[in-house]
């Protein structure tokens, strides 16, 4: 199915290499040179993929993705650097980037992931919504997690006396399966099929970042113990604490 990707890419080689090749797949691509360019050309149109260079003059690809992230949680975010260095990954999964790519890579490599963010979104654009997810179809609109109450329409999490802060679609989806399954021993594997898609490329790395995400917005700062418990080699577990006086 044809898809409306935006494209940030200071290297004119690079961005007309990109738009090649995904126009080639029947793709309608829109360019921009660097990442002022590019939140001016976001608005004007539904975007199904966002492609972000991180270096880029001005206005990197981080503070890109973070201004696009507070417009839109759900829009897929693939970024794109010449660094490998752990830290640049671990700070755009943090901004709610979904995948990421380092320089040089492979056209196929590209179109693969390219295709499973597009496959992905499409398939939880339905789930997204209160009610059509499987495992979270018994929850209410609005539910607890932790200290926090999850909003699921406003894609929000607020902690009592606190404003809310805005969660990505990944991370409402997680807080989703563990309030489905309180208690339950959530394996790593299990989360990643439930949230990010059986055809994930990604590594055990990209949920644990989004998990600890998810921690500092339903822990109370300074919390000696987080509701959502780590068990080492092999998974998670949300243990809901007990109603108060009961």
């Amino acid at each position: 199915m044809k898809a409306r990707i935006l494209i940030a890419e200071d290297d004119a080689n690079i961005r007309l290499g990109l738009m090649a090749v995904l126009e080639s797949e029947g793709h309608a691509v829109t360019a921009a040179s660097d990442g002022a360019q590019a939140l001016k050309l976001y608005p004007q149109m539904k975007y199904d993929l966002v492609v972000l260079d991180i270096m880029m003059p001005g206005m990197s690809g981080y503070d890109v993705c973070r201004e696009i992230r507070a417009r839109d949680p759900r829009v897929p975010v693939l970024f794109l650097s010449a660094k490998g260095e752990e830290i640049d990954k671990v700070v755009g999964l943090k901004l709610g980037a979904d995948d990421y790519m380092t320089k040089p890579f492979g056209v196929h490599e590209l179109l693969a992931r390219v295709e499973a963010l597009l496959r992905r979104a499409r398939s939880g654009a339905a789930s997204a919504a209160p009610g059509s997810n499987p495992a979270a179809a018994a929850l209410p609109p609005v539910f607890r997690l932790g200290a926090a109450a999850i909003d699921r329409r406003r894609f929000t999490a607020a902690l009592p006396g606190a404003e809310p802060v805005t969660l990505t679609a990944r991370e409402l989806r997680l807080a989703e399966e563990f309030a489905a399954h309180p208690g339950e021993v959530l394996t790593r594997d299990a989360l990643l099929n439930a949230v990010w898609g059986v055809d994930y490329y990604g590594t055990t790395r990209t949920l644990d970042q989004h998990i600890a995400q998810l921690r500092r917005k339903i822990d109370p700062p300074g919390a000696k113990s987080s509701a959502i418990t780590t068990l080492h080699g092999t998974g998670y577990r949300h243990d809901p604490a007990p109603p108060p006086g009961g």
